[in-house]
């Protein structure tokens, strides 16, 4: 027999939900006040093993301003989220599927698609749930990069 749920964790589960769909909505749409609302303050986050830079939230974010201007279009695809629940904490472990076009110097789009998973550890607040931590496990490159690619630093 299934395990009842009780409200509060139907409910955590579904703002978690919320929360990492609206992180892939904001850095998709490039909105970066939305992207605020998904991190707290002094988030820890570590995108190296594909290629990006680590450090707390705000110098992320900055770091993914620049590098995501680039590319003029980016879907980040999430599924299979596995969620721990304790009290005002959790972890999840997300998969990701994220396809990424670059327009060439010639003109022409270079698509490429990174495989990860989104390894999180999350904290409830007055705020609702936020990303206190983010690593990023690449797990696959179908495709190249772009010969042209330069991400800014």
């Amino acid at each position: 027999m299934a395990r009842e749920m009780s409200l509060r964790e139907v409910s955590d589960r579904i703002a978690i939900n919320d929360l990492l769909t609206r992180y892939t909505v904001a850095i998709d749409q490039k909105d970066w006040s939305l992207l605020d609302t998904c991190f707290t303050p002094d988030a820890q986050v570590d995108y190296t093993t594909s290629g990006g830079t680590k450090g707390v939230y705000p110098e992320v974010r900055a770091w993914l301003e620049k590098a995501l201007a680039i590319f003029p279009i980016t879907m980040h695809f999430i599924s299979n989220s596995t969620v721990e629940l304790d009290g005002d904490r959790a972890t999840a472990r997300t998969y990701v599927i994220n396809p990424m076009v670059f327009v060439n110097p010639d003109g022409t789009q270079h698509i490429f698609t990174v495989g990860a998973y989104y390894n999180d550890k999350l904290v409830c607040s007055d705020d609702g749930w936020r990303i206190a931590e983010r690593f990023e496990e690449q797990a696959y490159l179908e495709g190249s990069l772009p010969e042209a690619l330069q991400i800014p630093s």
